[in-house]
């Protein structure tokens, strides 16, 4: 009885009913899993921090005391045996966790929503925490999206609205983790989703704004990075901001290039199992504590010293070479750890190392570094992930001004333009592709029986653009029941014209769902396309007026409504 229950809540006519008058009930639902969300990260950034603090006074102890340093080892190596054998038995857990998250809703990859949450808290706060050059950013969108997929797991919601409860929960992971609400909101449509959908905005908005509300009750009002009054960049210095773009979209293709190199030493390193890579990013750690700890941790203090000291250039020159190093040994060995926090700190290293050149070289007023600081932390993070959007906001909130806006713009941009060009793969997307060619990921269970609604946005100049349904091979196995256009909502018909900026309702079955998606992706130009499935193989021109017939039966015929349920 109860199979026959739960095959009949993921019919077709179900799914259809609860699809409509589905935006006010996100937003409800949103606010619930901000809550959760935001006590959750909450309780990761407060435990960070003090394990942070006691990790800062053991370390600080060395130095007069040797006969500590064997014991400060023997304890950092048991804590990464304990995460080894975290990631071992949970290999989602792995890394800043984002390019798990894109999988799973792309239903390439399954996620145990609770086994994720522990493991992603209990690794992140030892490794974060004991000083691995790693950010909590990464594993709480991962949290976040786990507690989206556990809500719909426990209430029972339908598969159509999973993916936007764990978009939901990952906007609200980055809200909280940065204090940074509208960042979450634009992260999930930029980079997790890569396009615009009205019902994902309502979703991540309400549960951004109620996680970042949580979060500033608790760690208050101010921006994660205090930078001291910056003066505007004159008009007359604005062709730096196309040198240090350039420079820094380079950089940021290096810094792609070397993780994942250095993934690929750690595999290759066979001789050292999985569960014990994670002690050579420790013993460095514990290395790095004695002779130069500035690298240690995240690095939010490390940007706040490089803005309110001069440095010699010596000195930056080290300080950017040893935390680049550090960072992609922490992150390639697979710690729960995300890659934002020092990716930033890289950026602000290398701002601070290109305004002392150009003060010195050129006798620029050495107020303008911050400047370059605030400028270089955004274009290395346009250049590395990709997200230029994202980025421009997530510094501006996270600084706190908006000062700076037009030439962070320029920077951004540039950066991503010069990355591009390079043909260099965003770093997630590049991570993702390995997680999907590891054998360990491959549980994900589907149904044949189970109904799933894709909003598929037409992009211009794409195969979709300006032709009618009827002269379109759409793939086999799908049913296009609406097209939104603005606010209007448009039944499909033989001659109906599509064009740029609709978005197609479709409705498949979720054993085909991700050979579906990628080829209406390639129909509609809007993500980046994989030549994996051939065409010819489950392409047909499908009726139009099958879909009359569903619609009128669907909606008139008790009969056959009773069939579709079945």
């Amino acid at each position: 009885m109860r199979k026959k229950k739960n095959d009949l809540n993921h019919s077709t006519s179900h799914t259809l009913k609860s699809w409509y008058g589905l935006s006010l009930r996100l937003i409800f639902e949103g606010i619930f899993i901000g809550i959760f969300v935001g006590l959750l990260i909450v309780f990761f950034r407060f435990s960070i921090d003090k394990i942070s603090q006691y990790s800062s006074i053991a370390y600080s102890f060395i130095p007069g005391r040797l006969w500590l340093i064997p014991i400060i080892f023997i304890v950092l190596i048991g804590i990464a045996i304990l995460i080894g054998f975290i990631i071992k038995i949970e290999p989602m857990v792995r890394g800043s966790g984002i390019p798990q998250v894109e999988g799973v809703l792309q239903r390439k990859l399954s996620m145990s929503w609770w086994r994720v949450i522990l493991g992603k808290i209990v690794g992140g706060i030892l490794a974060i925490g004991l000083g691995l050059s790693l950010g909590r950013e990464g594993p709480s969108v991962q949290i976040g999206a786990a507690v989206g997929q556990g809500y719909n797991r426990i209430f029972k919601r339908l598969k159509t609205e999973e993916s936007f409860h764990i978009t939901s929960g990952a906007s609200a992971g980055l809200a909280a983790a940065f204090n940074a609400p509208l960042s979450g909101v634009i992260f999930a449509l930029e980079e997790v989703h890569k396009s615009f959908s009205p019902l994902i905005l309502l979703s991540a908005v309400s549960a951004s704004i109620t996680a970042d509300f949580i979060s500033v009750k608790f760690f208050g009002l101010n921006p994660i990075f205090t930078f001291k009054e910056i003066s505007a960049l004159p008009l007359n210095y604005y062709y730096y901001l196309l040198i240090i773009g350039i420079f820094i979209g380079l950089f940021g293709v290096f810094f792609n290039f070397m993780l994942l190199k250095t993934k690929d030493f750690y595999v290759k390193l066979k001789i050292i199992p999985v569960q014990l890579r994670p002690v050579i990013p420790f013993i460095i750690a514990g290395i790095l504590s004695i002779f130069y700890p500035q690298v240690l941790g995240s690095g939010n203090k490390l940007i706040t010293s490089l803005t309110e000291n001069n440095f010699a250039i010596r000195a930056v020159v080290i300080l950017l070479i040893v935390k680049f190093i550090f960072t992609i040994i922490s992150y390639g060995s697979g710690v729960p750890g995300g890659i934002f926090l020092p990716l930033l700190v890289i950026g602000a290293i290398f701002g601070s190392l290109f305004g002392t050149l150009v003060t010195n070289m050129f006798n620029i007023d050495s107020v303008y570094i911050n400047n370059f600081i605030i400028l270089s932390m955004a274009g290395y993070f346009a250049a590395i992930i990709r997200a230029p959007i994202t980025g421009i906001v997530l510094i501006t909130e996270m600084t706190g001004s908006f000062k700076h806006l037009l030439p962070l713009s320029i920077v951004v941009f540039t950066a991503y333009i010069i990355a591009n060009l390079t043909g260099s793969e965003p770093i997630y997307e590049s991570l993702l592709k390995r997680s999907l060619a590891n054998e360990e990921y491959y549980d994900f269970k589907v149904s044949s029986k189970t109904k799933i609604m894709l909003e598929v946005p037409v992009v211009i100049g794409s195969k979709l653009d300006n032709q009618l349904i009827k002269d379109i091979f759409w793939p086999e196995g799908c049913l296009m029941i609406s097209i939104r256009r603005g606010s209007e909502e448009k039944i499909p018909r033989g001659n109906t014209r599509i064009y740029p900026g609709d978005c197609l309702i479709v409705l498949v079955t979720e054993d085909i769902v991700h050979i579906v998606k990628e080829n209406l992706s390639e129909l509609s130009g809007h993500d980046h396309i994989t030549t994996y499935y051939h065409n010819d193989l489950f392409l047909r021109k499908v009726p139009i007026y099958i879909k009359k017939l569903f619609l009128k039966a669907l909606k008139r015929n008790p009969n056959t409504k009773n069939k579709l349920k079945k």
